[in-house]
């Protein structure tokens, strides 16, 4: 019993600590806006504040009602969701993805509420403008997909 409430304790100061990162991110972000991009790896990773009016991966969809709306709906069903994993042992290798998830999409979410779009201000040479919301958002999926697919080969 001790040992899962240290286990669950370390995920949530992990997640905790990314969601922080996240806010102090985007806040330096803000305040530097109209200056030169940061080289982080060169020219293939630069921090540089970018506003990201639309939808996930920048799809140009919805209005503000939309991305509310959505987002309510999205912050709820999870939250939903990692109370229900969290409350069994058994499945808390799938609450520890979704932890990062929810907060990750509180942190973009915030961002829609304060501003009206939300910070980005990692740019990637051959990619896209992204923020460490991103990041966690992404790599929770793919882990949750990864924990899926090693639960169905298992059957």
């Amino acid at each position: 019993m001790k040992l899962d409430f240290f286990y669950k304790s370390i995920a949530l100061f992990l997640a905790a600590m990314f969601f922080v990162g996240d806010r102090c991110l985007k806040i330096l972000a803000l305040v530097r806006f109209d200056s030169e991009p940061w080289p982080l790896l060169g020219s293939w990773l630069t921090f540089d504040f970018t506003p990201n009016y639309n939808i996930a991966f920048s799809l140009p969809l919805g209005g503000t009602w939309l991305l509310w709306l959505t987002g309510f709906i999205i912050i709820g069903l999870m939250a939903f969701i990692v109370y229900l994993f969290w409350r069994r042992q058994s499945d808390m290798k799938f609450a520890w993805p979704l932890i990062f998830l929810l907060l990750g999409s509180v942190s973009n979410f915030i961002d829609r509420l304060q501003l009206s779009y939300v910070v980005d201000y990692l740019s990637g040479r051959y990619f896209s403008v992204f923020n460490l919301a991103d990041v966690m958002i992404t790599g929770s999926v793919i882990w949750i997909l990864i924990l899926s697919y090693s639960l169905g080969k298992k059957r």
